[in-house]
Parts: structure tokens; sequence; C-alpha cells
């Protein structure tokens, strides 16, 4: 486990304005999953040491990024993203309640565990009329999203694929109707409904917040 700030991958964009702040980390390919761990929660406790702080206290972190591969470096020294590894990338604040961060790397014992987010699920639009791209953020219980669905006043309800990280799309024609989503937790396959998340006059850059979140 080393230390750095992240974010990227996920497409969360700023930790600090869309909440996650410096409790995160990017994963290693095996623990990345192509994207579908993107705002999962894990509890991480640095063991067996000298660098561990005092008391081996634990800290949770949200995964925010991925960790890519490093093939010019052998896995045991250099290479910690390389898979089969399951390594934790974390932002130096985080890092620093485990552990001194002038150690670089220390071994963790580590779990999932179930998110605690305020509020609803955010969407933030990027796209036009006819295409439209959401990242989904703040997703409360198993943190992630397997499925999703968009659905227009004048539509039935469209399945979105899968882009990158926590992004969805969806090739239709949604302009000028208030939105809703159907999503299904990629962890814990519950479904849920956030019913018009957006007015009619929604727009690209602008983020959407239901009334409704995993528990």
């Amino acid at each position: 486990m080393q230390w750095r700030y992240t974010g990227g991958a996920c497409g969360y964009g700023n930790l600090f304005n869309t909440g996650y702040g410096t409790d995160t980390a990017a994963l290693s390919t095996t623990l990345f999953q192509n994207g579908y761990a993107c705002g999962q929660c894990f509890q991480l406790r640095c063991v067996n040491s000298k660098w561990c702080n005092k008391g081996s206290p634990i800290t949770t972190i949200t995964a925010t990024n991925l960790c890519p591969p490093n093939w010019s470096q052998d896995s045991n020294n250099g290479g910690w993203c390389n898979p089969p590894r399951s390594h934790f990338d974390m932002a130096k604040p985080a890092f620093m309640k485990i552990a001194q961060w002038t150690a670089g790397i220390v071994p963790v014992t580590y779990r999932r565990v179930g998110c605690n987010k305020k509020g609803g699920i955010r969407f933030k639009f990027e796209g036009n009329g006819y295409w439209v791209l959401v990242y989904v953020m703040n997703v409360g219980g198993g943190g992630d999203v397997a499925n999703m669905w968009v659905k227009g006043s004048k539509t039935n309800w469209i399945s979105m694929s899968h882009n990158w990280g926590a992004s969805y799309q969806a090739f239709a024609t949604l302009g000028g109707q208030p939105l809703s989503f159907k999503i299904t937790s990629y962890t814990s396959h519950q479904l849920l409904i956030a019913n018009y998340v957006t007015p009619a006059n929604w727009q690209p850059g602008m983020t959407y917040t239901a009334n409704v979140n995993f528990q």
C-alpha cells in the first residue's frame, strides 16, 4: 500500500466537490473489476510493520480510482498494482491514519464494508438531447452500480450501457424531459428507483441529487 492523492478513473472529478474527500484509494486491477468497484468502501489496518501507527487503528476508504499495472517493475519491488496483487494506493491523509507516510508501502488487512452516505445518489450529466452520459456518485450500501436505466416523461425504461468507471450512457432523445433512473447494486443486487431526478430543462455539466439511496 502506497500513498497518493486519487481521482480519475471512476469519473468522480474533484473529490472534495463530489463529497469523497481524502479518505480514498486507487485499487489495483484485481480489485478494480473494470470499474464496477468504483464507490466501494473498505476498512484497512496496517499490520506487521514498524511503520504502523500505535494501536494499529482502522480507517475506512472509498475506491475512487485505478492503480494501473507497472510491468517494468517486479510485483514485489515497485509493481505493487500488478495482477494478481490486491493493492490500495491511498491518498496521503488516509494513509497517515494507519501508518507513517515515510514508509511508502505497508502490509494491511482489509475487508469490504457498507458505505454510509449522507443524502441521495448524485447524477452528474454530460451529453446532449440525443446522447446522455451520467456519472453516478454518493452511492450508499455497497457503494457500487451494476446496471442502470433511464426513463423520460415520454419514454419507457431505456437500458444504459457501462461506459467506464462509474459512468453510464444511453443513446436516446431525452432532452426537454424530466428524467428518472433505475439502478441495481453490483454487490447486493438491490434495485432502487429514483423518480424525477432532473427537471425537464436538465443541462450537461449539472449534477442532480435523488431523494433516495441504498442503505
